[in-house]
């Protein structure tokens, strides 16, 4: 039995569905996060109520799944939101599901499903519509996406109060980063709406979002991922103004992340802060630093750490950080060396023996090696390139990708194709393409973007980035290649020239020593061998 909320919760697994066929009886799967305030909330106030746990324990079996150690069951059974509280048929199918629920509606929740139960069984159960639909509308990849995704950034633009939206108000990196070339005030005001409102002014890191349009209503547990994607952000904003008020923020979450995020045991970071007390956000400095720390998620995830990784790879390549440096290459060698084994990431370090490969985890591991070869050291690209093949073997179907084997308890044998991960892997493809010189992998990107571009004009702000690979795709990014070695003066200029979107290839064995060309499409510029040399080949072929 949970000591906390009295109910004797069962673990995800087969044996959980086999004991409520046998007892004839529904599954209640509380979807929870070590980070979610709210979550621990429930279990004080409505799990630890005895007559609702006895309930509970009587009439259901109750599963309790951490999301951010069972992803694909959180994309299945999302209500919205964290906690989410799902009544599931023995087969895994879904019955009802609400978010979070207090004692009263709790207890209407228990009788309404255990009526429906005995008057329906699992006739009352559905599968839902995700993982019922076809494969997305595939189109035509033209301009007309990007900018129509700029025409919607645009219409959706708070101009009181910065960002997109009315509410509630995410930080939104990709939209942050794609409107950054397209319209860079509309950009810039949301990056100043962000960093004002989000950033932890005392510890670092950002806070993961507001519940009310002017940035008010601070939900303040600190994810890893989240703060990874906006130190890459905000690096990339610096790039482009040359302002510290953009570099601040990335280096104060760099100093966050590498300090109270990073687990010394493992050598990588930690998955996530709680929120703390809320009165403890309000005290004074002395105060505070005497205040307990709120409790963090020590769990390695390879997903969130890739992205953490690539976010301080690129605010070094721009600024010459010793310290982003250090940290990221760090964790690269942990995520090498124990979360990669032929190509497949492996979910976490809790689970080094399972060798099931999630689409999330593959496209975000292959963003963070091409930026590390761009960056640091080319002999990465061994593994990237066994990540992409693998990604490709084991997930590619049809034209797209699914987040991960069709097999599994309940829901997860139904087959899900996530067009957020399939935008990060065809964006990944694309620069590891241009990396390798390889065209094979731009062909999956392309027929990646092509497999959803018939819906393109219903994609969200949050979906910015496909637009940005489309641009990409279409266009030809701005490319660097060099006969010169990671960190030479010729390098670091290549690194720093101001667009954010291009892709840097170091040691380039077709180039003459000690000199660089740059590319876009079918333009290409003559040889550069001084970093001002090379800045004016970049105006040149850009204009």
């Amino acid at each position: 039995m949970n000591e906390t909320t009295r109910v004797e919760w069962r673990e995800w697994g087969q044996d959980a569905f086999d004991e409520a066929s046998a007892e004839d009886v529904p599954v209640l799967l509380s979807l929870t996060a070590t980070w979610c305030d709210h979550c621990h909330e429930m279990d004080a106030e409505t799990y630890a109520e005895p007559r609702i746990a006895a309930n509970v324990n009587d009439s259901f079996v109750p599963v309790r799944v951490d999301v951010d150690r069972h992803p694909r069951v959180r994309d299945r059974y999302n209500m919205g939101g964290f906690p989410s509280t799902v009544f599931l048929a023995p087969n895994g199918e879904v019955l009802t599901g609400a978010g979070y629920l207090g004692p009263d509606g709790m207890r209407q929740v228990l009788d309404s499903v255990r009526t429906m139960w005995q008057t329906k069984g699992s006739g009352a159960a559905r599968t839902p519509r995700p993982l019922r639909e076809d494969n997305p509308p595939a189109g035509e990849l033209t301009a007309e996406i990007e900018q129509g995704m700029l025409g919607h950034l645009t219409d959706t633009y708070d101009e009181v109060a910065g960002g997109w939206g009315e509410s509630p108000k995410f930080p939104l990196p990709d939209a942050l980063e794609f409107a950054l070339k397209r319209d860079r005030e509309m950009a810039l005001r949301s990056y100043d709406a962000v960093g004002a409102n989000l950033l932890d002014e005392y510890d670092g890191g950002f806070y993961r979002f507001a519940t009310e349009r002017d940035w008010s209503g601070l939900q303040r547990e600190k994810l890893l991922d989240s703060n990874g994607a906006l130190v890459r952000a905000f690096a990339n904003a610096y790039l482009l103004t040359g302002k510290d008020e953009y570099r601040e923020p990335a280096e104060r979450t760099v100093e966050y992340l590498t300090t109270t995020l990073w687990n010394d045991e493992f050598d990588a970071f930690a998955n996530s802060q709680a929120p703390g007390e809320d009165d403890a956000h309000s005290l004074d400095a002395t105060d505070r630093a005497t205040a307990d720390e709120p409790p963090v998620d020590d769990g390695v995830f390879a997903g969130p750490n890739a992205l953490a990784i690539e976010g301080l790879l690129t605010y070094y390549a721009y600024t010459d950080d010793d310290r982003a440096r250090r940290y990221a290459e760090r964790a690269l060698e942990t995520l090498r060396a124990d979360l990669l084994a032929g190509g497949v990431v492996v979910h976490g370090l809790e689970d080094v023996d399972d060798d099931t490969p999630l689409l999330a985890n593959q496209a975000r591991v292959l963003a963070a090696l091409t930026t590390a070869a761009s960056t640091l050291e080319t002999d990465v690209l061994t593994d990237a390139t066994a990540v992409a093949d693998a990604t490709i073997d084991r997930l590619h179907d049809e034209d797209s990708f699914l987040d991960g084997p069709a097999a599994g308890v309940g829901l997860c044998d139904r087959p899900l194709r996530p067009l957020d991960s399939n935008v990060t892997l065809a964006d990944a493809l694309l620069e590891f393409a241009v990396l390798t010189g390889d065209d094979r992998y731009r062909d999956y990107a392309r027929e990646t973007l092509e497999a959803f571009a018939g819906a393109s004009d219903r994609f969200g702000v949050q979906i910015a980035r496909y637009a940005t690979a489309v641009s990409r795709l279409l266009e030809g990014p701005l490319v660097i290649r060099l006969a010169a070695e990671p960190g030479s003066d010729l390098h670091r200029a290549a690194l720093r020239m101001a667009d954010h979107e291009k892709v840097v290839v170091p040691d380039a064995n077709d180039l003459e020593a000690g000199t660089a060309r740059v590319e876009r499409g079918t333009r290409m510029s003559n040889r550069a061998e001084t970093p001002d040399e090379l800045s004016e080949r970049v105006q040149a072929v850009l204009d």
